[in-house]
């Protein structure tokens, strides 16, 4: 005989779980993104050493929040 499908209390994860879990996807594929356009910009305007290192940090930081903000956005609008 087949168990009831909310047997034993088991849930899915709430909607702030998948919040956090979409802006942590979002934040990994902005850093990705931010690091390949940052860094070929940055070796474009010439820049080396620490001010290229530098440089890509930031974008790489400013694309992952970015992205990771609209993706935790969306994936709240699809609660």
């Amino acid at each position: 005989m087949p168990l009831p499908s909310g047997a034993f209390g088991q849930q899915g994860p709430s909607c702030f779980d998948k919040m956090k879990t979409g802006f942590t996807i979002g934040f990994c594929v902005g850093m990705a993104s931010g690091a390949l356009f940052g860094g070929f910009s940055a070796l474009r305007y010439g820049l080396r050493g620490r001010e290229l290192i530098n440089n890509v940090g930031k974008v790489m930081i400013q694309g992952g929040g970015t992205f990771g903000t609209f993706m935790a956005i969306g994936t709240g609008i699809r609660c």
